[in-house]
């Protein structure tokens, strides 16, 4: 099975990112977790992800805020899919993250979840090296499944109460 990069730009956004790393586990998907930032050590961001698929991984997910340049200086040395996480900061609750992760320029595409969406960020990832692993898709249906009960769950309970 392929492993997912997990790339941080700074170790404050570890409490976000720790959901993907909870998920990639879940889901018994091998990762590795970085922290590099596109703008204090770009000559390490370039070799880790220009070496990445060489390296067994299959996917790249990166998270960064404020300016949030991480995702796209990725996927600007590698061809591997890469996921950003835009992470929420104290001025402008992310946005800023968020237009920067997802406004990639044609050719230099980046998938972005939503702000400190790292648990999709993960299941996305899971996903696309699901593609390739029948095993790792079998456990994706199954939590599908398992969401989709829950849900019927409470509206059998909403229903008995409301519609009588």
């Amino acid at each position: 099975m392929k492993k997912v990069a997990v790339i941080m730009g700074s170790d404050s956004d570890l409490p976000v990112v720790e959901k993907a790393i909870d998920t990639l586990k879940e889901y018994g998907v091998p990762f590795e977790v970085h922290v590099y930032s596109a703008h204090r050590t770009p000559e390490q961001v370039r070799d880790f992800v220009s070496g990445a698929a060489d390296n067994g991984f299959g996917v790249i997910i990166a998270a960064a805020g404020m300016a949030a340049h991480l995702a796209g200086a990725v996927a600007a040395n590698t061809v591997l899919p890469v996921i950003g996480i835009p992470v929420s900061a104290k001025k402008l609750d992310g946005m800023d993250a968020l237009l920067a992760t997802v406004q990639m320029p044609s050719g230099i595409p980046v998938a972005t979840v939503a702000i400190d969406g790292a648990k999709n960020a993960a299941i996305l990832a899971a996903q696309i090296i699901a593609v390739s692993d029948a095993e790792l898709t079998e456990k994706l249906k199954a939590d599908r499944k398992q969401a989709a009960d829950i849900v019927l769950s409470k509206n059998a309970k909403i229903e008995q109460t409301y519609n009588r």
